[in-house]
């Protein structure tokens, strides 16, 4: 019957080694107080965030429609609405047009209802919702979403991968480096595998990360029930769901990146020479989901780049404009570039380790 493998010096199974690598991973930095004042600000303005715009979407003040005389009996009993009497159709088209009013309620003889709803660029959900009856949608410039919701997820996507990815990305960097200097990684590795070393790292921090996107993710499900956007909340659970997938596959690649890049240097005024270029890569989608939110062929693209599905990928699934089978080949594509980076940073880091002074090539760590 096979056992388990054991380090030499300790005895202990490969997995008993990485774990305890991981726990004193997660401890130094829970006790760390900038680590947690850090997370607090995050969430406290992750909450003032998602109250904020729960608010701003509940529209207290009413739906400003314009109404033509013949429509009128279909929204007399409708509450919520802020009502502009019109002669016709036309002067309708025109306020909308304008900007005056959000939507216009005319009679259409061709709706099943009997009226249609005219807009800008996309029909009012809220207005949709007050009428009993779902009536005709005229769009005079037809867009997909809705641009300030939209904008909002898109920052929100966007700042959370990049905190959380940046933050704990460094911190295994400062990691490797610090035991480099010190020496401790030669006691280190005397005791456990240097593999063995490396994926308790990486699955520390991981825990970390998906911890603070787990509690970012129960703010924003106790902010829009507080606010009483459960619609909304509904079209957001399913991009939460996907983005909290496709970051967990994300990160682990990106860790595994970062401590073989830092693994290179042996100074932490060093440390940024490896690692700008992955730093690079985490900016990059933020950057890019906010100036291109609303632009589907910027977003297809993201969405099937490992180093920006993260984000692209549960912002195109909230704006309505992926199909169902697309988010399966992304991630697929995310999980075998996560496998393939897994093989090279701990490849580089095995190699590369051990070595004190200046900084190692990549050739070199790579060879070994």
């Amino acid at each position: 019957m096979s056992t388990p493998a054991r380090t030499p010096a300790t005895g202990l199974g490969t997995a008993q080694a990485v774990w305890l690598v991981a726990e004193r991973e997660i401890g130094s930095k829970l006790r760390s107080k900038a680590f947690v004042i850090s997370t607090a600000i995050l969430l406290i303005g992750a909450l003032a965030l998602v109250i904020w715009g729960g608010f701003a979407a509940a529209n207290s003040t009413g739906t400003p429609v314009a109404v033509t005389a013949d429509a009128s009996s279909a929204v007399a009993d409708v509450q919520g609405l802020d009502i502009t009497e019109v002669a016709d159709r036309a002067a309708a088209e025109a306020l909308v047009a304008d900007g005056d009013v959000d939507a216009a309620i005319v009679a259409d003889p061709d709706s099943p209802v009997g009226i249609a709803v005219i807009a800008d660029s996309s029909a009012p959900s809220q207005l949709l919702q007050q009428l009993s009856q779902a009536p005709t949608v005229v769009l005079l410039e037809p867009q997909t979403g809705n641009q300030a919701l939209g904008y909002l997820a898109a920052i929100g996507f966007g700042v959370v991968f990049l905190f959380a990815a940046s933050m704990f990305g460094g911190t295994i960097a400062q990691s490797v480096v610090e035991e480099k200097q010190t020496r401790v990684v030669e006691l280190l590795i005397s005791a456990i595998p240097v593999r063995a070393l490396l994926a308790g790292k990486v699955i520390g921090n991981t825990i970390l990360a998906m911890g603070q996107i787990l509690l970012l993710a129960a703010i924003a499900i106790v902010g829009l029930t507080v606010t009483g956007q459960t619609a909304l909340l509904q079209g957001l659970g399913g991009p939460i769901a996907w983005f909290a997938v496709f970051f967990l596959f994300g990160f682990i690649l990106l860790a595994a990146l970062f401590a073989a890049a830092a693994s290179m240097v042996s100074r932490m005024e060093d440390v940024g020479s490896t690692t700008t270029p992955l730093t690079m890569l985490i900016m990059a989608p933020y950057f890019l989901v906010i100036f291109f939110f609303d632009n589907p062929l910027v977003l297809g693209i993201m969405s099937y780049v490992p180093f920006s599905a993260p984000v692209g990928m549960p912002m195109r699934l909230f704006l309505g404009e992926a199909q169902w089978w697309e988010p399966l080949l992304s991630l697929a594509i995310l999980i075998a570039t996560c496998i393939a980076a897994i093989l090279v940073g701990s490849r580089i880091y095995e190699n590369s380790l051990l070595r004190m002074g200046g900084r190692v090539k990549l050739s070199e760590a790579l060879a070994g």
